[in-house]
């Protein structure tokens, strides 16, 4: 599904330049559940952004089911992005005055989808991440892990091959950690390819492949299952 070869990442020019990846050859298979795992400043978050389309790389070349898209224009990566890709970040980017349906409708906003398929659309994701009863509800009336379960619903609404969490439960305590992290298994089982950045041990235990990131490169890649 997806193949890196060789990617590196500068950020600057001149004296300025600060190196974050060093050449990363990863292959992502479909189906898979991986978490990237590594200290402050690895680089591992930079990886993210790249798989995602949030980024450049520097060098290197990048394939999406076997399709070369280094030279893509933004419009294509954006259009890339729209059809592979849910994201699902540590902070949960809601918007304050909608409600739980409207944050979940609101990227089918830009692919032209009717409201009315926007709202149902909304409903039964909603109904699917356990908050089928918070569906009117504005982000101030939601704790921190149904505000994530928002995200999440809102990262699928397009129905993305492909689910790209960076620190997930970052903000969240240990009980509702473990809820949000059976909710990405039970997604991954679904067919989802699931990746994640954290650095905490117990939630990579979650995943079936184990990438550890130091100084910019891969310097362990397991399967665990």
């Amino acid at each position: 599904m997806i193949k890196l070869t060789n990617i590196t990442k500068i950020y600057g020019k001149g004296d300025l330049e600060v190196p974050v990846l060093h050449g990363i050859d990863l292959t992502v298979e479909d189906g898979e559940f991986i978490a990237i795992m590594g200290p402050s400043g690895s680089g591992k978050s930079t990886l993210m952004n790249i798989i995602g389309f949030l980024d450049y790389p520097t060098a290197g070349t990048f394939e999406l089911n076997g399709e070369p898209i280094g030279s893509a224009k933004e419009r294509v990566l954006a259009r890339l992005r729209n059809e592979h890709i849910g994201f699902v970040f540590q902070q949960f980017f809601m918007f304050p005055r909608d409600n739980a349906i409207k944050n979940v409708a609101s990227p089918l906003i830009y692919a032209g989808v009717s409201k009315r398929e926007r709202t149902e659309r909304a409903k039964q994701l909603l109904d699917k991440v356990g908050l089928g009863d918070r569906m009117k509800h504005l982000p101030s009336e939601l704790s921190g892990g149904q505000k994530q379960r928002v995200a999440i619903a809102r990262a699928l609404v397009n129905n993305p091959s492909i689910l790209l969490a960076d620190e997930p439960t970052g903000a969240l305590d240990s009980k509702t950690s473990e809820q949000i992290m059976e909710l990405f298994t039970q997604l991954n089982a679904e067919g989802k390819t699931v990746i994640l950045v954290t650095h905490e041990e117990e939630i990579a235990a979650y995943a079936n492949r184990i990438i550890t990131i130091k100084d910019g490169l891969i310097i362990d890649d397991r399967r665990e299952r």
